[in-house]
């Protein structure tokens, strides 16, 4: 069974940048991987997900400033946010297949 593993959030100001990581073993099995994140109080939404034919797709809320990539050797997918804004902070997760990894939090201050 392919399990998500995320990693990289932290806390950052305004501006700022942060790369989170998801290390899945087997994702090549998986027709897409998504990045979602979870604000506090609000219901999780999806950010960017990636296809294993390189097709990426971006929310309108993150378009411009956060980048998704795939690094085929090392099993992960990265999601490189740029420009953050205290409306990113939240708990970001990695899906794969059918599967969520843990979560991983991202803070945004002003």
């Amino acid at each position: 069974q392919v399990q998500p593993v995320e990693s990289g959030g932290g806390t950052v100001q305004a501006g700022g940048s942060l790369r989170l990581s998801c290390s899945v073993v087997g994702f090549s099995s998986c027709n897409v991987i998504t990045w979602f994140r979870q604000p506090p109080g609000k219901e999780r939404e999806s950010v960017s997900s990636i296809t294993t034919s390189q097709i990426k797709v971006y929310s309108n809320a993150v378009q411009g400033r956060f980048t998704i990539s795939q690094d085929s050797a090392r099993n992960t997918v990265s999601l490189q946010m740029d420009s953050l804004e205290p409306d990113d902070t939240g708990t970001y997760y990695c899906h794969a297949c059918t599967s969520w990894g843990q979560g991983t939090q991202v803070t945004v201050s002003s």
